[in-house]
């Protein structure tokens, strides 16, 4: 049984279908918000199980590892940005995180998955990003700040206990359920999908511009990363980089979406934005080699799936 902390989330419930679909059992906890979309609506109940959860209450995390026999536990559950105020996001990421590492010692989960993420990168000039690389201290963002600090945390906890934790630096996963669309990639492909011009007011960084790295990827495939790393008999590293195989620029990204969609109205600014830096994306070698990893999904075949998706479920 593996719980997945935030698994009514994007990434979560991708995440639990990939579980349920190689025979697992998973729990899933919700925060306040409750989505069951089609592809897992069969399973609750039965394979699939959905519980409240305020991850800052240990009672609460403990009875819920108890009553489901936990042996596994993927935590995605965070807060959204600027949801909270200074104190109150370090008490949710921080205790939080306790809270699930704590449980995990008392009843024996043998391995804690992390969701870390690209962030962590943020304040290198350049890529590749690979996790031998180190990276300062200073932070520019809370998500940056944070998930340095989890892992450290994390790595320092399961030194001194039987867990094992590990630290999936999660890249910019796009597709079905992303509903804040803080990335343009997911907003290139809804406004395709709609028939609409894109619009980045409100995305983070603004505009995109062509020669920029878009860091994307299809949930689907980094549902299946962190299955396999959650599910490997053992692992030769505590961190890994989940991410595609090769950098994409946006240029690349909407030369595919006008292919599926010709009609689709993007307009880019050209040439490379003022945050550009070289070869900013993630070196998945450490996974590929941990654990066999290879997506199943080339851009072009996740665009088209996505805005499949997107006309039978418009959100």
């Amino acid at each position: 049984m593996i719980l997945i902390t935030g698994g009514l989330g994007f990434i979560g419930l991708h995440t639990a279908r990939r579980f349920l679909d190689v025979g697992e059992q998973v729990v899933l906890t919700q925060f306040k918000v409750r989505r069951e979309p089609d592809f897992i609506k069969a399973d609750i109940g039965k394979r699939a199980f959905i519980e409240s959860l305020d991850v800052t209450s240990a009672h609460d995390v403990n009875a819920i590892v108890r009553k489901h026999k936990v042996t596994g536990i993927v935590h995605l559950a965070v807060p959204g940005l600027g949801a909270l105020t200074p104190a109150e996001d370090y008490r949710v990421n921080v205790i939080g995180f306790l809270n699930v590492l704590e449980a995990a010692r008392l009843f024996d989960v043998r391995r804690v998955s992390l969701a870390s993420s690209v962030a962590v990168y943020a304040s290198l000039a350049e890529g590749p990003f690979r996790e031998e690389t180190r990276v300062p201290i200073h932070s520019g963002n809370p998500t940056e700040t944070f998930k340095k600090a989890l892992e450290i945390l994390g790595m320092h906890f399961a030194s001194r206990t039987a867990v094992e934790v590990i630290a999936l630096r999660i890249g910019t996963p796009f597709g079905p359920l992303y509903h804040s669309l803080a990335a343009p990639t997911s907003r290139i492909v809804h406004a395709a999908a709609k028939g609409l011009p894109a619009n980045f007011s409100g995305a983070r960084g603004g505009a995109p511009h062509q020669e920029d790295d878009t860091g994307a990827f299809y949930v689907k495939d980094c549902a299946t990363a962190i299955q396999l790393l959650q599910m490997a008999d053992s692992l030769p590293d505590r961190i890994f980089n989940i991410s595609s195989e090769r950098p994409l620029q946006y240029r690349e990204f909407v030369d595919v979406v006008k292919r599926i969609v010709p009609s689709a109205q993007v307009d880019l600014p050209p040439g490379r934005g003022p945050r550009y830096r070289p070869n900013a994306y993630l070196d998945i070698t450490r996974l590929k080699q941990a654990v066999g990893y290879k997506p199943q999904y080339t851009i072009e075949r996740a665009v088209a799936e996505y805005i499949e998706w997107l006309r039978k479920y418009p959100e």
